[in-house]
């Protein structure tokens, strides 16, 4: 490319999402990572969009809300530049609810009347979602939505490509520059300090081969199952702090497994036909960490998406493009990084 106007490091859904945002504006834009687009945390095969609870309203879930509602047009307009599948459908969610769980679901569903404009949070009889197989009663939210990760970094490479912008392993930076690095990054941005700036959590997930494309995602028991277009059902996943290599499925991913056939009778004897594991960014504030970077002049930052990166990345690349093209943040106070500071 002769001219560049951003440059953005890391080809995760935070990097790949900012940059097309920025391309879709009219940029020319090349994003570089050594490793691949995916390489990292986004490479996974969960792909689950799904909000915070409807009550103790703060900054961070209205910018999440916002952004799954946002996830629709957002990905469709990746698939027509892409003609590729990002694996979308805003399908609900599904969580079984225990007698004692009855009145706090009911306050919550107050909760999304009043904060969640155009979508529900509600008690539903489980019959209503019969292959999942569960008795009693449910809360449903059609807020929730899905999306197939490895098919949606795909797509986005390939919308980037089709608009004249740049994916490669190495390459001068020019321009605006982008740091969305994931836990490396974080890991790197904390040396010398005296507390940490972020680092990484270790997940592990596995994908069945099980047709439950029509059913909507399920919570249940801390797992979430996540059925997808192509007629797979990924679950996931292990959040651990502590392992000896990032990219082992061990123990503690069957463990995962067989809970999941345990507790969902549709998995009870489908195959196992992926696994992954990797390490997901996870900033200090638990928040993500957006807006001018602290310690590079001149310079920005996207990271930390730690669990949510997929559902808060068509409205990160809404906040970086307008701060990096335009001069205007818009970013909310909780996810500057002096917040980690």
């Amino acid at each position: 490319m002769a001219s560049v106007d951003v440059t953005v490091l890391g080809a995760g859904i935070f990097g790949l999402s900012i940059a097309w945002e920025c391309a879709r504006r009219g940029a020319k834009v090349r994003v570089i990572d050594p490793h691949g687009p995916g390489a990292g945390a986004s490479g996974g095969v969960v792909g689950a969009l799904a909000p915070h609870v409807p009550e103790q309203w703060n900054a961070k879930k209205a910018f999440q809300f916002n952004s799954l509602v946002a996830a629709e047009a957002f990905f469709r307009g990746v698939e027509a530049a892409s003609d590729l599948s990002t694996g979308y459908a805003r399908s609900g969610r599904v969580q079984p609810l225990a007698p004692e769980g009855r009145a706090l679901a009911e306050v919550r569903a107050a909760g999304a009347r009043a904060l969640w404009p155009g979508f529900a949070w509600r008690i539903e009889t489980a019959s209503r979602f019969p292959g999942w197989h569960l008795p009693g009663e449910v809360v449903f939210d059609d807020l929730s939505a899905r999306l197939h990760p490895r098919r949606a970094t795909a797509a986005l490479v390939a919308a980037l490509r089709a608009a004249g912008s740049e994916v490669t392993a190495d390459a001068p930076l020019q321009g605006r520059v982008i740091h969305s690095t994931g836990h490396h990054g974080l890991i790197q941005m904390s040396q010398g300090r005296a507390r940490a700036f972020g680092g990484g959590v270790k997940g592990q997930s596995a994908l069945f081969a099980a047709d439950l494309r029509d059913l909507p995602q399920l919570y249940i028991d801390a797992l979430h199952i996540i059925p997808h277009a192509d007629g797979t059902t990924a679950l996931g996943s292990t959040s651990e702090n502590d392992w000896s290599d990032p990219t082992i499925c061990d123990g503690q991913l069957d463990t995962l497994i067989m809970r999941a056939r345990d507790l969902v009778p549709p998995l009870r004897d489908a195959p196992v036909i992926d696994r992954w594991a990797g390490i997901r960014p996870r900033a200090r504030s638990r928040a993500p960490v957006l807006g001018v970077h602290p310690f590079r002049a001149g310079e920005f930052i996207a990271n930390g998406g730690f669990k949510i990166g997929f559902g808060m990345a068509p409205g990160v690349a809404r906040v970086m493009a307008d701060l990096v093209l335009d001069g205007r943040d818009d970013i909310p106070a909780a996810f500057h990084p002096d917040t980690c500071l």
